[in-house]
C-alpha cells in the first residue's frame, strides 16, 4: 500500500532540449535530417543484405543485425521526439515513458555487444583469412547474436523489476526523451539498488566490450602492418574504419554519459551526448557503411538498376 501522501503520476513532462523557439526550430532541423537518414539508410541497408546473395557473409550479416538495431532505435523515440518540438513542455504517458525508456536500454545494450563482436569478425577476416569462414560459421555467428540479444535482455529486465514506484507528484524529466538517468532522479522512493544496478551493469556492458575492441584492433593493426603490399595494406584498413569511426562515436559519447560522476539533474551537456549516441550513431552508420563499402554500392545498383530496367 502506498503513504497517504503518495500520488500516483500518470504522464510526465519533457523540458526538451531547449526552451528557446529559435534552438527548438534547430533542433527539429536536425532531428528531421538525422531521422530520414537513419530511417531510410539502415532501412535501405537492411534490405540490399537481405536481397543480394553476394552479401550474405558474415560480416554483412552483423552489418545488417546493426542497422536493424539502428533501425528500431530511431523509431522508438524519434517520430515523437519531433511532434514534440511544436508544444511547449510536451507530456507523455506514464507507460508509453517506460516502453520508450526500456527499448531504447535493450538495444542500446544490445549494440554495445554486437559492436566487439563486428571487431572479432574483422579480425578473423584479417589475421586468419584462409580459416575465416571455418572460424566465423552461421552457427557462431547467430550464437554470438543470440548471446547479446540474451544479455541485454536479462540486463533490461532486472532494470525493470528495480523500477522506482514512488513519485510524490515529481513529473518534469528534465530531458528531450525519457532517458533512465533523469527518470530516476524523479523518485523519492529508496533507489539506491537501482542507481547501483546502472553503475554496475555500464561497467559490464562498456568496459569489458571496449576493451576486447581495442586489443582486437591493437592485434589487426600489428597484422597490417605485417602486410607487404600497399594495397593489401589499404584494403585492410579501409575494410576495418568503418567500423571503428561508430565505435570511437558510439563508445565515446555513451562512456561519457554512464561513468562519469552522476549530478543532480541533466544538464545541456547530458542531452547533448544523449543526442551524440541516440540520434548521431544510427545516422552515421548507413553513410558510413554505404559511402565507404563497394560491395553495397554495387548491391544497391544491381538490386534497384535490375528493377529499373524491367
Amino acid at each position: 500500500m502506498g503513504t497517504p501522501n503518495e500520488t500516483v503520476v500518470t504522464e510526465f513532462i519533457l523540458i526538451g532540449l531547449s526552451e528557446h523557439p529559435h534552438a527548438q526550430a534547430v533542433f527539429f532541423s536536425f532531428l528531421l535530417m538525422a531521422y530520414l537518414i537513419s530511417f531510410l539508410g539502415n532501412g535501405l541497408i537492411v534490405i540490399l543484405i537481405v536481397a543480394d546473395s553476394h552479401l550474405h557473409s558474415p560480416m554483412y550479416f552483423f552489418l545488417c543485425i546493426l542497422s536493424s538495431l539502428d533501425l528500431i532505435l530511431s523509431n522508438n523515440a524519434l517520430p515523437e521526439i519531433l511532434v514534440n518540438c511544436f508544444f511547449y513542455r510536451p507530456t507523455i504517458n506514464f507507460y508509453r515513458c517506460l516502453v520508450q525508456m526500456y527499448v531504447g536500454l535493450f538495444l542500446v545494450s544490445t549494440e554495445c555487444i554486437v559492436l566487439a563482436i563486428m571487431a572479432y569478425d574483422r579480425f578473423a577476416a584479417i589475421c586468419q583469412p584462409l580459416h575465416y569462414m571455418q572460424i566465423m560459421s552461421w552457427r557462431l555467428c547467430i550464437g554470438l547474436v543470440a548471446i547479446s540479444v540474451a544479455l541485454s535482455f536479462v540486463v533490461t529486465l532486472i532494470t525493470v523489476l528495480l523500477q522506482p514506484t514512488d513519485f510524490c507528484e515529481r513529473n518534469i524529466i528534465n530531458h528531450f526523451a525519457c532517458e533512465l538517468q533523469s527518470f530516476l532522479k524523479l523518485a523519492c522512493s529508496d533507489t539506491r539498488a537501482s542507481e547501483l544496478f546502472m553503475h554496475i551493469s555500464s561497467l559490464f556492458l562498456l568496459i569489458p566490450p571496449f576493451g576486447f575492441i581495442v586489443v582486437t584492433y591493437g592485434r589487426i593493426g600489428l597484422a597490417v602492418l605485417r602486410i607487404r603490399s600497399t594495397e593489401g595494406r589499404k584494403k585492410a584498413f579501409s575494410t576495418c574504419s568503418s567500423h571503428l569511426t561508430v565505435v570511437s562515436v558510439f563508445y565515446g559519447t555513451i562512456m561519457i554519459m554512464y561513468l562519469k560522476p552522476e549530478a543532480k539533474s541533466a544538464s545541456d551537456q547530458d542531452k547533448v551526448i544523449s543526442l551524440m549516441y541516440g540520434v548521431l550513431t544510427p545516422m552515421l552508420n548507413p553513410l558510413i557503411y554505404s559511402l565507404r563499402n563497394r560491395d553495397v554500392k554495387g548491391a544497391f545498383w544491381k538490386v534497384f538498376g535490375r528493377k529499373m530496367s524491367e
